[in-house]
């Protein structure tokens, strides 16, 4: 069972690395790292660990965490007698990305409802024919879809800054 398990995560390391590798820019090594961060949870990860598992240098591990400190996407702890550190996800690089997604989200309103009037302008100064008229209908849907997902996500955002998770 815990074969199977460790299989599926690391599998999932990958996946999730390949997604972050696109999304963040980030080197393949730094992305894996990042991600069997994310996996392994607030018990934290430790460079033995990732050296071990991800099966590169320590060299390697070590510029890719340094680098990922430096972004501010992971931050580590200590136990006390113990001389790790136990390196976990910056609960500001998660808030950074929703907050990067709420921004996107608004500038896509504001083009749509731009886009909106001007066709309701045209509809309504230059186009006679009823049957030649712009549809609004799809702005409208899409404006009220990226109204509620922007909602939800500031919703989870209020709830990551209040601590109402701990990832």
């Amino acid at each position: 069972m815990k074969k199977d398990s460790c299989q599926k995560k690391m599998s999932l390391v990958e996946k999730l690395g390949v997604h972050l590798e696109a999304r963040e820019k980030l080197a393949p090594v730094a992305a894996r790292i990042l991600s069997y961060i994310i996996l392994t949870g607030k018990r934290g990860a430790t460079f033995e660990d990732m050296v071990s598992v991800l099966c590169a240098s320590k060299s390697t591990i070590s510029t890719h965490l340094n680098h990922l400190q430096d972004l501010n996407k992971i931050e580590y702890f200590t136990k006390t007698g113990d001389r790790k550190k136990y390196f976990i996800i910056d609960k500001n690089t998660i808030i950074q990305h929703v907050d990067r997604m709420i921004s996107h989200w608004d500038e896509e309103r504001a083009i749509h409802l731009e886009i909106k009037a001007y066709k309701e302008t045209q509809n309504e100064l230059k186009i006679e024919n009823n049957d030649e008229k712009f549809d609004l209908s799809f702005h409208n849907d899409y404006v009220k879809f990226v109204d509620e997902a922007t909602a939800s996500v500031k919703e989870l955002r209020e709830k990551l800054i209040s601590n109402k998770f701990h990832i």
